[in-house]
């Protein structure tokens, strides 16, 4: 009797509208396989006009170099000292901000 392989799970990001703030809820990773989704909340939050856009991302469990590389881009195309703040991202994003991104100005970070 052969046993069967597991089935590999997809990798997913889920995007629900933030109730009171101009921002989201995100859950799941970002990943190669969830970077289309990942780049199309960046692009809303560059595009609303708003002076803070917040991601509420205490449901994500991973974020990978390539999409905190996107956030990265994202912030420095706001202007006029516009900002996305984070609350609650997975501990690796904001060391890997630090490490490869230090002070950058539109990124701000809230572990509460």
């Amino acid at each position: 009797m052969s046993v069967p392989e597991p089935v590999p799970q997809v990798p997913r990001l889920e995007v629900y509208p933030l109730p009171g703030r101009t921002g989201v809820r995100a859950a799941g990773e970002v990943s190669l396989a969830t970077r289309g989704i990942w780049e199309r909340v960046l692009e809303r939050a560059v595009g609303e006009g708003e002076d803070v856009y917040c991601l509420e991302l205490s449901a994500v469990t991973f974020v990978d170099v390539a999409g905190a590389g996107a956030l990265v881009s994202a912030a420095r195309r706001l202007d006029g000292g516009r900002r996305i703040l984070l609350f609650r991202p997975p501990p690796t994003l904001p060391r890997i901000l630090d490490l490869l991104w230090p002070g950058l100005p539109a990124i701000e970070v809230s572990m509460s």
